[in-house]
């Protein structure tokens, strides 16, 4: 994998050159001589990005449907004494 760098001039005059060498690896933007920007195929980003769940897929537990549950009933004493507010 080439990692190429590229000021943001170089970059607005070019930009082809650009998206020929990010087919090849990451192409990073500089702008004042530090990196700002960087530019990947999109098969690169793909796999940096990874498969990702929403945290309602991840909280949504299909699999939690089959689990039998019966909470236990609250009765007599059990239950919390009320709250003088006098």
């Amino acid at each position: 994998m080439a990692i190429t760098t590229m000021s943001s001039r170089e970059f607005n005059q070019d930009a082809g050159r650009a998206k020929k060498a990010a087919r090849k690896g990451p192409v990073f933007i500089t702008d004042r001589g530090r990196p700002a920007h960087v530019l990947l195929s999109i098969k690169q980003y793909e796999k940096l990005k990874g498969e990702q769940k929403s945290i309602v897929e991840m909280l949504a537990m299909p699999e939690v449907a089959e689990i039998d549950f019966e909470p236990p009933r609250i009765g007599g004493d059990e239950f919390p004494i009320p709250a003088d507010l006098s």
